[in-house]
């Protein structure tokens, strides 16, 4: 008997130990391999693609869909292609279930690894352009609706004016418009640029915005879409930066605001009291204090100017035309602006060497030109608009896969699609081969590696990555060449998710998924407030970062197992180089949403 209780003693401590060590192998597989969806969903005729990351070699044959509900298996299919090593992991793979077109809500699971629960359906986008805009309204300047306050009101004074018979510290009425990103600075090209984004989201998917708010941007209807309210929140105070045919202006403070972390209100950093300077665009190299910009021309910014106000001049057109009158002429005065000296015009900094670096201005000067000859038929842009594409046909930082801060801005060309949609034959044919390139580059880097990544961890890489996937996008309207759809499918994935992280890049969407917490925002840090919508910088390569002026962590890195000398992202509002939202990146990322609700609710119904 004691011989028998001994030898189920030896058992039961032999079963233990097995089960002990199945435990720890269990958690140490969950902890080794993560399975990367995008948490927004997919849609049911659109492409499906997971992505499985792992820091230990696993021999994996298939992958299930499970439903969440039942648990049942709903598809399955081979792993594929090892696409080896990326960032954190060793071993890769894509999993591709875009045969799966029923709706619901499912998991993914190989082994004992399972993926976050996800949705499949066609209004899996639904509200979410909408969503992003808010971030936007919260950024206002003057009567900012979040706040239920105002600030900035007293800007502001002007400098380099004097060309034009304007003494330096005149006051000028330049208030409004949005701050650019955490801090309160205020950027024309950025300004412009975010105005046509929300301008063209409306023109092209009108049906996707709501009419929720009131122009000032307190809750009520008012009979247009908030989008629109939010653009023209936009064009007004372009037209303030814009006062006179010969006046133009293109900043409103400089790095001086960095003094403090705050909410916004009055600021007397710029010895003018609460007043800010206003920075006249004069064609020259500009200082205030130890660093020298490497401005050229006035094109880059004016360009931008003139295609905002065309295509804010059509929109208005039928409900204001008063409005819409003066839109159109200060297109005429901005794009003459432009030409005065043609090259580029760079933001200004007095304590920091960082700037907006802006490289190139021809594509800014063909998008203004694409629009002229889109409202006023002149067969004059349409020359001038093929000029200046044929002067940067790619925009470069796909080529070299690198870029200085905001170098190539807008980061894609705006240009190309306004201008190729207007053109026939041979000459549409050329503009478009000009897309197709830009992406074949893109995707050669990008076919290495199972997240399809082939934009550069620059600063500011999710701007880029929302831009790119609208070049996709955009190329396949014009063509209806469908072999880019996996790779612009893969970088709105990875906006969502589908990054070796695991998290959205805007916060609070969606609601139930891993999305930034701590972003470097006021709003959220000092004053505990959601900057709902508002799209993060992004990923930043590791080398990159380790070189930044300023950056600590203030807590214990909730992404450390994901760090790489690739790239790193941190959710931490120390780190303002990869989690500070800005405003132009968000609004690019209205248009691609608005994009996807828009052509979701075209799909056909899956099953259910």
């Amino acid at each position: 008997m004691i011989k028998e209780c001994l030898n189920f003693l030896n058992l039961r401590q032999a079963f233990l130990l097995v089960f002990a060590c199945f435990v720890c192998n269990f958690a140490e597989a969950q902890q080794n391999a993560w399975i990367r969806i995008n948490q927004l969903g997919y849609t049911p005729a659109g492409k499906k693609v997971a992505v499985w990351g792992g820091k230990s070699i696993r021999q994996l044959r298939s992958f299930e869909i499970k439903d969440a509900k039942t648990g049942k298996t709903v598809y399955a299919h081979p792993v594929g292609k090892d696409y080896g090593d990326y960032g954190p992991f060793v071993q890769s793979f894509r999993f591709d279930f875009s045969a799966l077109q029923d709706t619901g809500r499912f998991f993914i699971q190989v082994g004992e690894i399972k993926s976050p629960h996800f949705r499949i359906a066609r209004d899996v986008y639904k509200g979410a352009a909408d969503f992003v805009l808010r971030y936007m309204r919260q950024q206002r300047t003057l009567f900012n609706p979040f706040l239920k306050d105002s600030c900035h009101t007293h800007d502001g004074f002007t400098l380099y004016a004097g060309k034009v018979g304007v003494a330096d510290s005149s006051h000028i009425d330049a208030g409004g418009g949005w701050h650019d990103a955490s801090d309160y600075l205020q950027y024309a090209t950025t300004s412009a640029n975010a105005t046509f984004h929300l301008l063209a989201a409306y023109r092209d998917f009108p049906k996707v915005f709501a009419d929720q708010k009131q122009a000032n941007g307190l809750d009520g209807k008012n009979g247009r879409a908030d989008i629109l309210d939010e653009a023209k929140w936009g064009l007004d105070w372009l037209l303030k930066m814009h006062p006179k045919a010969n006046q133009m202006y293109n900043q409103i403070a400089d790095d001086r605001d960095h003094a403090s972390m705050r909410m916004p209100k009055e600021d007397p950093y710029y010895g003018r009291g609460f007043e800010r300077p206003v920075y006249f665009i004069d064609g020259e190299p500009q200082q205030r204090g130890k660093f020298m910009n490497n401005t050229t021309g006035t094109s880059s910014t004016a360009g931008k100017f003139s295609s905002a106000f065309r295509l804010g001049s059509v929109l208005f057109g039928k409900e204001d035309k008063k409005y819409a009158k003066l839109l159109s002429q200060k297109a005429e005065t901005a794009y003459a602006y432009a030409n005065i000296k043609p090259g580029v015009t760079q933001t200004v900094s007095v304590k920091s060497p960082y700037i907006y670096a802006e490289d190139n201005w021809v594509d800014d000067m063909q998008l203004a030109a694409a629009m002229g000859l889109s409202v006023t038929k002149k067969n004059k842009f349409a020359e001038e608009a093929m000029q200046y594409a044929r002067q940067e046909k790619v925009t470069p930082w796909m080529i070299t896969d690198t870029a200085a801060h905001y170098q190539w801005y807008p980061f894609i060309n705006l240009g190309h699609y306004e201008l190729a949609k207007k053109l026939k034959g041979q000459d549409r044919e050329e503009i478009v081969s000009y897309y197709r390139q830009g992406i074949e580059e893109v995707n050669k880097r990008a076919e290495q590696n199972a997240f399809l990544r082939g934009v550069p961890f620059i600063w500011c890489s999710n701007n880029l990555t929302a831009s790119f996937a609208m070049q996709c996008l955009w190329y396949k309207e014009l063509t209806g060449d469908n072999r880019f759809d996996e790779l612009e499918q893969a970088n709105f994935d990875w906006l969502f998710g589908a990054n070796p992280w695991g998290t959205s890049m805007v916060y609070g969407l969606p609601s139930w998924g891993d999305t930034p917490v701590d972003p470097h925002s006021a709003f959220t840090y000092l004053g505990k407030h959601p900057i709902d919508g508002g799209l993060v910088d992004g990923p930043i390569m590791a080398s990159t970062y380790r070189n930044l002026i300023g950056i600590k962590l203030n807590n214990p890195d909730s992404y450390a197992d994901f760090q790489s000398d690739l790239a790193v992202y941190h959710d931490d509002y120390g780190d303002y180089s990869t989690n500070e939202p800005t405003m132009d990146g968000t609004a690019s990322l209205i248009y691609l949403l608005a994009a996807k609700e828009g052509k979701a609710l075209e799909e056909p119904v899956g099953k259910k």
